[in-house]
């Protein structure tokens, strides 16, 4: 799978956090790419679809 293609974006919730923020990139078919913009280059985290729904449901929750 050609990763080049994801579009990489933050919330917009995370202004002022001085860069400690994560970056999402859900445009590519089947997986779901999050990365620290502190270490753009560092590890890369996936999930499947659901799994990253599932995520954020309980996230809004809490």
């Amino acid at each position: 799978m050609d990763l080049n293609d994801a579009k990489w974006h933050k919330s917009s919730r995370s202004n002022g956090n001085q860069g400690a923020c994560v970056e999402v990139a859900d445009n590519l078919t089947g997986i779901v790419l999050v990365r620290d913009t502190k270490d753009r280059d560092g590890g890369t985290l996936t999930f499947t679809p659901t799994a990253w729904q599932a995520f954020i449901s309980l996230a809004k929750q809490h």
